[in-house]
């Protein structure tokens, strides 16, 4: 009797192939009837303080975190530790600073000078027509004279839909600026202006027109950033904070003016000079991308010796620096100029040579002005002396809020270093430093001298002092 072939195999292969397909279909149906990701503000709600919007976006958090020009795990690290940050209902990152302190209130206090008795080079002239650098196509704008804000991101329900925010003020009187008043908006301003005098940016209290701030695509290249010095309420009653900002906001090509401006409230930092400069330059910080300086048991640093991170909180000291987290214990190593530099802010070209080569020409009598803006630069001036007598060369950091902590070196003809200065720096007040700048005495014969303007740390960055990294800003050289 003939043998029937097996065909076991063959059914059992097409059965395979026939559940195959059929899982494929099921899954395929499946995947069809799964909703779509809810969209980030439907995952918020609405702002969510740090650890709980970090629970709410876990899942998706690369994708915020690129919304915010940030890596996932800096992102992570900011909401899992800064209970100042937030994000909004649209995962946009923010931050609400805490209120100075009494003691940081009474520390910069009675420190402003009065204009009308003590000039300042750098912010003379009318307090509201003050530019850093004039013609810039990046600007930074200090509003001390009141702000509408409606259809921004601080309009959020349940912020009402407008706000106006009214002038500074401090004598009781809104409609007019008395000249304790005027003295105020004169030394934020010089203090701001130094902080960001390395960049290519007009730090100015002039209003500049709408389109000079805002940024309408990627091509417009003109636009920058507002930050209101505001007495109110509206905002600061439920924060109790100092101020607030949006991240990494400068230089968005979309939506730029929905996350302006930055709020400096008053009723949070005081009213004095040096406080309100201090929030507005870390305010503006946080615009042009920067987070906060901490360590691992404090979300802000206050510094140590004379010296304090711009992006920690410098109420107490003389000297505010930008900074890459190189003092003991820092939560934050992120190159806060390499940040600003990529959100719209280019270093200003150096102006004076860095070797004997290239050096700018001084006249004995005659002030030449500059900027060190890297760490590397050096500016060098050539003199030529025709008369022998004794000479005393000065090398001032900015009347306020002096950055640039200067070494001044005098050369000879063919280079050689004849005599160097560089006193220790500290701080008279939490308003003064003292040591930054440097002046050299000395018998000279005719010939060819050279001066040079060299930026230092002082002391140990770790716990007592600062590198060279942030001692950058602008001088005044003269020899006499």
């Amino acid at each position: 009797m003939p043998i029937r072939p097996r065909r076991t195999g063959a059914f059992a292969v097409a059965g395979v192939v026939a559940f195959g397909a059929l899982a494929v279909v099921l899954g395929s149906q499946a995947d069809a009837q799964q909703p779509a990701p809810l969209p980030i503000d439907q995952l918020l709600g609405q702002a969510q303080q740090g650890q709980a919007a970090l629970g709410r976006v876990q899942s998706r958090l690369t994708e915020v975190a690129v919304q915010n020009k940030l890596s996932t795990e800096h992102l992570r690290q900011i909401l899992s530790t800064d209970k100042t940050a937030w994000l909004d209902r649209g995962g946009r990152l923010f931050y609400r600073e805490p209120v100075a302190t009494t003691s940081e209130r009474k520390a910069s206090a009675g420190t402003s000078p009065r204009w009308a008795r003590s000039a300042v080079t750098a912010a003379t002239g009318p307090a509201f027509e003050l530019h850093s650098k004039p013609g810039s196509n990046r600007v930074i704008y200090l509003d001390f004279t009141g702000h509408t804000i409606t259809g921004t991101a601080w309009n959020q329900s349940p912020k009402p839909a407008t706000v106006n925010i009214t002038p500074y003020d401090t004598d009781g009187d809104p409609s007019s600026f008395g000249t304790a008043e005027q003295d105020v908006v004169h030394d934020v301003w010089a203090r701001v202006a130094e902080d960001y005098a390395s960049f290519d940016v007009d730090v100015t209290t002039q209003e500049p027109t709408a389109a000079a701030i805002d940024r309408s695509s990627a091509s417009d290249q003109q636009y920058g950033t507002r930050v209101v010095i505001d007495p109110t309420t509206w905002y600061q009653s439920d924060c109790r904070c100092g101020g607030v900002a949006y991240v990494g906001v400068y230089d968005n090509a979309s939506r730029h003016a929905y996350y302006q401006p930055a709020l400096v409230f008053t009723k949070g930092v005081g009213t004095g000079a040096k406080n309100i400069a201090e929030a507005a330059a870390h305010e503006a910080g946080h615009n042009v991308g920067l987070s906060h300086d901490g360590t691992s048991t404090v979300g802000y640093y206050a510094g140590h010796g004379a010296w304090a991170p711009i992006m920690g909180v410098g109420y107490s000291k003389a000297i505010s620096q930008w900074s890459k987290g190189e003092y003991a214990d820092a939560n934050n190593k992120e190159d806060d100029y390499s940040v600003i530099s990529t959100h719209g802010l280019a270093l200003r070209p150096d102006e004076a040579g860095d070797t004997t080569a290239t050096a700018a020409a001084l006249t004995v009598g005659t002030p030449a002005t500059g900027i060190i803006t890297a760490q590397s630069d050096t500016d060098v001036y050539r003199v030529n002396i025709t008369t022998a007598g004794t000479y005393t060369a000065r090398a001032n950091p900015a009347t306020v809020g002096g950055n640039l902590d200067i070494k001044l070196d005098l050369l000879n003809g063919s280079g050689t270093v004849v005599t160097s200065n560089d006193p220790a720096s500290g701080q008279s007040d939490a308003a003064t430093p003292t040591g930054l700048g440097a002046t050299i005495t000395t018998a000279l014969q005719p010939g060819t001298y050279y001066l040079r303007i060299d930026n230092v740390g002082y002391a140990n960055p770790l716990n007592t002092g600062y590198s060279t990294y942030g001692s950058r800003g602008t001088y005044t050289l003269t020899l006499s």
